[in-house]
């Protein structure tokens, strides 16, 4: 490669590395082709990207955006899956790809914000359920407690009106 042309993928490297919210590093030995495309269809309908990158090429986007940690998983073929919304959303896909394919592709780690991550720790990002599912819960916990304060004020009304029926049926009847 030219030197311009390593400039050009370093720099661009660098702003996605600033950009995403959360970076997996991979290693795709003994991936096939089909498989590869595969996950990168999948990857890309989520909005995450999958990049096999140089490592030194890595290391210096890395340490151009300033990011620490990754250097200790830029060892041997690597591939980055880069999360730009949701820090959930690459790990799933990911964990979910081994599974279902049972594939040979191995998490390394990656970092989230600052904070480096281990595999245990991206595979447990995996379990968290998605944004729109926690927001769903969050909503429900909230209504929850307006809703027994509605069941309990609208009780004693429910009552006096079953009363009142009682009454005017046994007035009827007499």
């Amino acid at each position: 490669m030219i030197r311009k042309q390593k400039e050009a993928i370093i720099n661009e490297l660098a702003v996605d590395l600033g950009k995403c919210v959360v970076a997996i590093t991979t290693d795709y030995r003994g991936m096939t082709a089909k498989e590869m495309v595969q996950l990168r269809k999948q990857m890309h309908i989520h909005g995450v990207e999958y990049k096999v990158v140089k490592n030194t090429l890595m290391h210096f986007a890395a340490e151009k955006a300033g990011v620490k940690g990754l250097e200790q998983f830029l060892t041997g073929p690597v591939a980055i899956a880069l999360g730009y919304d949701d820090a959930v959303k690459p790990a799933k896909i990911l964990t979910d790809h081994i599974k279902a394919a049972n594939s040979v592709l191995k998490i390394k780690g990656g970092i989230l914000g600052d904070k480096v991550l281990s595999i245990a720790d991206v595979i447990s990002l995996a379990t968290i359920p998605s944004r729109e599912i926690l927001i769903s819960q969050l909503m429900g916990r909230l209504m929850a407690p307006v809703s027994a304060l509605h069941y309990v004020l609208s009780s004693p009304l429910r009552g006096l009106v079953v009363v009142l029926q009682a009454r005017a049926k046994q007035l009827e009847g007499a």
